[in-house]
């Protein structure tokens, strides 16, 4: 089982920060929804999924990111990392970070 991280950002910063998501590993699915809530795109990352494969996603977040002023990025991240977490010291709630 997985846990999730919420991110709020600026449509102009959201393919970049989705790339920093990816090249961080050990993400499922990411999810990008309007201010309101609407789901506008899910994708799953596959273990792998790299380059050519995720080319057509990159350009589809960057025509999302051009309608788009204020969004919400939610990514499903696989247990292991939390499991690794609690090593380190107490679990913590999920993070909600703002990016203007």
């Amino acid at each position: 089982m997985g846990f999730k991280e919420t991110f709020q950002i600026n449509g102009e910063n959201l393919l970049q920060k989705i790339k920093e998501i990816i090249a961080e590993g050990n993400v499922n699915k990411i999810s990008i929804s309007d201010k309101h809530g609407k789901e506008i795109m899910s994708f799953p990352i596959t273990v792998g999924a790299i380059g050519l494969i995720l080319a057509p996603v990159f350009a589809a977040i960057g025509a999302v990111a051009a309608l788009l002023t204020e969004c919400t990025i939610t990514v499903e991240r696989n247990s292991e990392k939390k499991e690794e977490d609690k090593k380190d010291g107490p679990a913590e709630p999920p993070t909600t970070i703002t990016v203007n």
